[in-house]
């Protein structure tokens, strides 16, 4: 039986406004205003955030369902938004100190990110002084804060990745995305100079992986803060692919089943290959949904359990979400390439549905040349490679 999901129900009311914007968000390389204006107003940004401060404390087979339809209508804003919406969970194992500062006098606040270890600090009394160009923040038009990644060094010598959280008015956002897919995400840098950040509001990734940073604990009544942060971060990838998917079988046969070939005249859309071709997409595009909801509702069982992943089950929803996000890739370019020069026409949703689908298999974490060797290594009792993250 399928789950009541309120937040998806209000969110197909909206949906028809995001998908007329997506041109104009193309144009605009950034989720539109109102865009984020009415994924505020449903509360999507507040999916994952703490009821302490008015959140919705959903779960992750239901947020990933909305973030599936929203890239439907348009993937950069889905992009976009959904990590703002992700970091929520993630700014939820901070300290209780740094939550009261991001959300206290604004419950609204979000969060971009550019979590590469790239940014360079050095120690000073009371945290650390943070230097960098920090690329890849998606949705940071939009967003009062950004969670941004570096190393630091242990008492030994050793680096250690974190994570520190910058307000707004601490950095510059550069306009340099300049891209082929996923352009309405407004995936730009920010720049920061001399910034100072405070160890409180400062974790480890390790820490947050392992239920021992600042904030953990703070909410023993929720069912989605007992968990690692990343699931949560990265589930929103496999979800967008998934809606591209479901949405490019929806327009193949929307833009098909009349077309005709120009110097025969005779019907190519109800032709055996395009048949074939609808029905292999479909049944790859159903089984990239299955194993992805199967992989969400054991995230969401865990976190309801109490109970913290393996590393063999943290293997697994890793690379499901890869796999899945393959099958989709592989979908959506089955029906493209047999849908006709009118396709690659700018005007038309086709092309933009197909380069938008690539760029969802371009991110670090849904490589799957990357993801096959891990779970590769799993399989056959080797240690993990620290090289593959």
């Amino acid at each position: 039986m399928k789950r009541e999901n309120p937040l998806l129900e209000q969110i197909k009311n909206i949906l028809p406004t995001i998908a007329a914007n997506a041109a104009q968000a193309e144009m605009d390389r950034t989720p539109p205003e109102e865009n984020i204006r009415l994924l505020r107003e449903v509360k999507f940004f507040r999916a994952l955030q703490p009821k302490k401060y008015g959140g919705l404390e959903i779960s992750l087979p239901e947020f990933t369902d909305c973030v599936a339809a929203i890239a439907g209508a348009c993937g950069g804003t889905a992009w976009g938004g959904s990590l703002l919406a992700t970091h929520s969970h993630q700014m939820a194992m901070f300290s209780e100190k740094a939550q009261e500062e991001f959300w206290g006098d604004n419950p609204d606040a979000t969060a971009s990110s550019s979590i590469a270890p790239f940014g360079k600090t050095e120690e000073t009394e009371g945290g650390v002084i943070f230097n960098g160009d920090m690329r890849w923040s998606s949705g940071c038009d939009h967003a009062e804060w950004a969670i941004l990644g570096f190393h630091r060094l242990d008492e030994d010598g050793n680096k250690v990745y974190c994570f520190g959280v910058v307000p707004r008015h601490e950095y510059t956002i550069i306009d340099d995305w300049y891209a082929a897919g996923m352009k309405s995400s407004g995936t730009k840098t920010l720049v920061l100079k001399d910034v100072f950040i405070p160890e409180h509001r400062i974790e480890t990734a390790k820490g947050m992986m392992e239920g021992k940073s600042a904030g953990f604990g703070l909410y023993p009544e929720s069912d989605i803060f007992y968990t690692p942060y990343r699931p949560y971060f990265a589930c929103g990838f496999a979800a967008i692919s998934l809606g591209i998917a479901e949405r490019m079988l929806v327009a193949y046969k929307e833009k098909t089943k009349n077309r005709v070939r120009a110097y025969t005249g005779a019907n190519a859309g109800t032709a055996t290959p395009a048949l074939m071709r609808i029905a292999e997409s479909t049944h790859q595009v159903y089984a990239a949904r299955a194993m992805l909801e199967k992989t969400w509702q054991d995230h969401k069982d865990h976190g309801e359990r109490k109970e913290y992943p393996t590393r063999e089950t943290l293997t697994y929803w890793r690379t499901n979400q890869a796999y899945a996000v393959k099958m989709c890739i592989q979908a959506v370019d089955r029906l493209f390439e047999a849908m006709g020069g009118m396709s690659w026409f700018l005007d038309n949703e086709a092309q933009r549905l197909f380069r938008d689908s690539h760029m969802t298999g371009a991110h670090a974490y849904t490589d799957y040349d990357i993801c096959a060797q891990i779970l590769g290594r799993e399989l056959m009792g080797l240690e993990p490679d620290p090289s593959m993250v």
